[in-house]
């Protein structure tokens, strides 16, 4: 059994997948610091300082003062704010990714562009063969 297991680990899809989770974790929290940290704010001078977050509507018919008024006092609320937040979240990081793989492509597509540009340089043989031959020609 450890030695299946032994033979799982050492294939080179696992040891690769694990990279990219540990990869994709370290990413979101660098997305999320950017749409939190820069963007947000950013949108949040646009809409002047309106804050989706505590956009609710009450389905017991009262009035509240807040959010948290209303969750403590029991009421079934819609949260109608978190979710068009989560809806920016989503196009802002859709975006953010975007932008992150075609600048990827671009810079594939330039290194490809590099090596056909690039003559290969002909076989060792050959390059011996034309000396000899050179040298025969000057006899």
């Amino acid at each position: 059994m450890f030695k299946e297991f032994k033979e799982f680990i050492a294939r080179g899809n696992v040891m690769d997948m694990a990279v990219g989770i540990i990869m994709g974790a370290a990413f979101t929290a660098i997305v999320n610091s950017m749409v939190g940290d820069l963007i947000m704010p950013v949108i949040g001078v646009l809409t002047s300082g309106v804050d989706f977050a505590d956009k609710f509507v009450a389905l017991d018919g009262g009035t509240y003062a807040s959010l948290k008024a209303a969750q403590d006092a029991g009421a079934a609320v819609i949260t109608y704010g978190v979710f068009i937040n989560a809806v920016i979240n989503f196009v802002i990081i859709s975006f953010v990714v975007f932008m992150l793989v075609k600048g990827v492509n671009t810079m594939k597509r330039k290194a490809e562009e590099q090596e056909k540009a690039a003559p290969a340089a002909p076989p060792k043989q050959e390059v011996l063969l034309e000396e000899i031959r050179d040298l025969l020609a000057k006899k």
